[in-house]
């Protein structure tokens, strides 16, 4: 049975942590947040040797807790559309589905609007198809050079592509639902 001062310690302490767990997760995870916070606490609570820090350590266990519900997010992506059209995946995994492929035929102008090392490098390897290592050879830079220059440009692409539209992927990373974010600033056609 808890005594009335240990209530009141865990209030104030899940006063103190909700504002920093609610600036770092989506509304809907902070209560799971903290009661994860709350059973790592208490599991680990014997493990800790000076009480003085006891914040530094509480604080601790909930960027972890924070670092955690993100990596499930990103295993589980939910999709939050407003306006949605489903598309069943096709039989053959390696096929691209429709919104797939319409969005592929978008990609090109936002690809143009990245700085010219990543513009450079994403055309090479992924409109015009090339091995990163043809890629970083065709430019006269190191394969690992290339491939940092293909992941930070998929990076600003994916970026110029959230800023316009909502993409919802499944649990295997592939695209099954877009929507324009505000029609009529989108530079590409709403699927």
């Amino acid at each position: 049975m808890l005594t009335e001062d240990t209530r009141r310690a865990h209030l104030e302490l899940e006063q103190k942590l909700r504002p920093f767990v609610a600036r770092r997760v989506p509304s809907s995870d902070v209560d799971d947040v903290l009661q994860e916070v709350f059973l790592k606490m208490q599991a680990a609570l014997p493990t800790l040797r000076d009480e003085q820090r006891f914040a530094p350590w509480i604080y601790t266990i909930a960027r972890n807790a924070i670092v955690e519900n993100h990596r499930q997010r990103a295993r589980q992506p939910s999709l939050n559309l407003e306006r949605t059209e489903r598309i069943e995946p096709l039989g053959d995994d390696t096929e691209p589905n429709a919104i797939e492929q319409e969005l592929a035929s978008y990609i090109t102008p936002y690809v143009a609007q990245l700085p010219s090392p990543y513009r450079e490098a994403l055309t090479l390897t992924e409109l015009s198809g090339m091995t990163q290592k043809a890629a970083a050879e065709a430019l006269g830079i190191s394969v690992s050079g290339m491939k940092s220059r293909v992941q930070r440009g998929r990076e600003k692409l994916r970026e110029l592509l959230d800023a316009c539209c909502r993409i919802g992927l499944d649990a295997r990373g592939r695209v099954i639902e877009c929507a324009p974010r505000d029609p009529s600033d989108c530079r590409c056609k709403s699927s």
